[in-house]
């Protein structure tokens, strides 16, 4: 076995060591071509962020959110630009930016089950401005949770003078006061008036004294969302206008069996008429004209009298009858008493006169028109029919839910 020479071994290790030299040089190259430049420059620094900090009173993507929050947005280390709050079909929810710049409010609650996003701008102490943008939803409501209004009269509708503002809840309202507050009512000449709660459902709406002649009155019931009470809230916004006409004012007196007519203070007709009989007493006190029927079946069974009693009646296509109570008054033709009439009380409570009487009665009027009844002992009440002329102003102020 032979020895390996010293030259054979110094060959050999620098024979090896070749490859790692070139691999070297190769890294060297690459890392230079990587650095794209001066080794001596630094990475760009990071855009500093605004100082502003909006916060609002909702949470982002939050869900079920209360209709009657009112949403909410504060700014720290700056000044709130422009806020914007949006709902379902681009609806805007108004709202207010404090003085200072620092505070929004919504001026409005929210919708049930709706999707919302709160867009605010912000410019901070640095001069740097911030957009933020929150979305949330709110929760859903059944109809059994929501208070729906109807009015009377109807949206552009010409009443009598005597036509009181009826705003019927189909839920009860326990909170009154709130829901008062958005019910408005603006007159055109100006008249003074209230509201007065007939029970939880219903509130009504009167001048001190009647309306004037050929007045323009809007109602807005801006109730969305308000709280109702127990759960409740108001369903929706209702809007209406309606007119009053010509001031008629019907005079009847059980006493002379006399009815005069006047039309805007001037008295254009006196009609011979006959009242409710001794057990059948008209109602004397202020009336409205509620309904009107061109023909109207009249049965006794109505008001208690069956047949087999003595005082039963049916009669069928009485002509011109215009209600005034919701116990059975009428004003109406009676060719049957004409005899009586102007002589004697022969009715079971409405006013009779004659057809041609009646249906020049009928014609000029309208519902809400006023019959004001004298001479009996027997007093008309504020629930049987619209009776809210047979209480003084004063009382009727005292049944506001602002009183």
């Amino acid at each position: 076995m032979s020895t390996q020479s010293p030259s054979h071994h110094t060959r050999s290790s620098v024979r090896r060591g070749a490859p790692l030299t070139a691999l070297a040089v190769v890294a060297a190259l690459l890392l230079s071509a990587c650095g794209g430049g001066d080794p001596g420059s630094k990475e760009p620094k990071a855009e500093p962020k605004p100082v502003v900090q909006i916060t609002p009173n909702v949470e982002d993507e939050a869900k079920g959110v209360k209709i009657d929050k009112v949403v909410k947005v504060d700014v720290a280390k700056g000044r709130i630009d422009d806020v914007m709050l949006t709902g379902a079909k681009g609806a805007k929810v108004r709202g207010t930016i404090s003085e200072d710049g620092l505070a929004w409010s919504a001026g409005d609650v929210l919708e049930p089950t709706a999707a919302y996003t709160l867009s605010v701008t912000a410019t901070g102490t640095d001069g740097k401005q911030l957009e933020t943008k929150t979305r949330f939803s709110t929760e859903d409501l059944g109809l059994d949770r929501q208070a729906y209004p109807s009015i009377a009269p109807l949206d552009g509708e010409t009443v009598g003078v005597g036509m009181p503002i009826i705003v019927t809840y189909d839920l009860p309202v326990k909170n009154k006061s709130a829901f008062e507050k958005k019910m408005k009512v603006k007159t055109t000449p100006e008249q003074e008036g209230s509201w007065y709660w007939v029970n939880d459902k219903e509130a009504h709406y009167r001048p001190r004294t009647y309306w004037q002649a050929n007045s323009t009155i809007n109602v807005k019931l801006n109730i969305n969302s308000v709280p109702a009470g127990d759960g409740i809230f108001g369903q929706k916004n209702r809007e209406i206008t309606f007119k009053t006409g010509d001031a008629h004012i019907y005079r009847a007196n059980a006493q002379t069996h006399q009815m005069e007519v006047f039309n805007n203070g001037q008295k254009i007709r006196t009609i011979p008429i006959t009242t409710g009989k001794e057990g059948f007493i008209t109602r004397s006190g202020v009336k409205v004209i509620i309904e009107k029927f061109e023909r109207k079946t009249m049965n006794s069974e109505t008001i208690g009298i069956g047949e087999g009693d003595r005082e039963y009646y049916n009669m069928e296509g009485v002509k011109w009858a215009m209600r005034l109570t919701f116990s059975g008054e009428f004003i109406h033709g009676a060719p049957w008493s004409v005899a009586q009439q102007g002589k004697a009380n022969v009715s079971h409570g409405c006013t009779g006169m004659s057809d041609e009487d009646a249906k020049f009665l009928y014609d000029m009027s309208r519902r809400g028109d006023v019959v004001e009844t004298v001479g009996t002992d027997r007093q008309m009440t504020f629930s049987n029919g619209w009776g809210d002329w047979n209480t003084s102003y004063d009382q009727y102020q005292a049944g506001s839910a602002l009183a």
